[in-house]
């Protein structure tokens, strides 16, 4: 693949070969950054899965770096008021079942009570493509409504491996402290570690990088167990 100059001129600050400590590798993602904007800073981790086996939950980082979201509760009427009351951008049962149908889509999250689901379950083509179906393994489809809009509004995010064992996800912008996006970095591979499968083979993180929007990785020193 080729790459323009800015990024070749970026992999000269650093050895590409070498793992860092969290800190110093976040560090060394900052000091690379060269697009115009804020760019984002990601996290890759490679599992090691088995077939059968999956990695899927839910964090809050403990330094949020993400707008606010706009919550949407499939809820029945008597409900509607306790999830606007708490947070929820948006809150009802057919009207916005059918607003979801005819396109609409101008919401971040989607919370379901489990009574809703059976109707809810119909939007699969539209809200599984987008990946805003609620499900009970990431605390969207409940019945305590009040505390998972709160969870979301302090910027509780899905984690997932993909079909190559591979979990990607946003941990914070160049612009923030290294050590606060270290601490992101190091919450999220907790959190993975948390899930890791009873039947999960020796050296369950094989390995951990993080890089910029439009920079290059660097490799991240880490163990399972640390």
């Amino acid at each position: 693949m080729a790459h323009g100059k800015k990024y070749l001129e970026a992999l000269k600050k650093y050895d590409a070969s070498k793992d860092y400590d969290v800190v110093e590798a976040c560090k060394i993602v900052q000091n690379m950054k060269f697009a115009g904007f804020d760019e984002t800073v990601e996290a890759h981790v490679c599992l090691r899965l088995g077939k059968s086996q999956s990695v899927r939950d839910t964090l809050v980082f403990p330094h949020q770096f993400k707008a606010e979201k706009k919550v949407l509760v499939f809820c029945k009427e008597d409900r509607i008021k306790e999830a606007l009351d708490a947070g929820a951008a948006f809150a009802g049962a057919d009207e916005y079942i059918q607003k979801v149908k005819d396109g609409w889509l101008d919401f971040d999250i989607a919370v379901a009570t489990p009574d809703m689901m059976k109707d809810v379950g119909r939007l699969g083509m539209v809200l599984g493509r987008k990946g805003l179906m609620p499900n009970p393994k990431t605390g969207t489809v409940t019945n305590d409504i009040t505390h998972a809009i709160a969870e979301l509004k302090k910027g509780r995010t899905e984690y997932r491996a993909d079909k190559g064992g591979v979990v990607h996800i946003a941990v914070g912008k160049v612009s923030m402290d290294a050590e606060k996006i270290a601490e992101n970095v190091s919450t999220l591979l907790s959190e993975i570690s948390r899930k890791k499968p009873a039947d999960a083979k020796a050296g369950f993180i094989q390995s951990v990088s993080v890089c910029s929007t439009m920079g290059p990785g660097v490799w991240v020193n880490y163990k399972d167990g640390e």
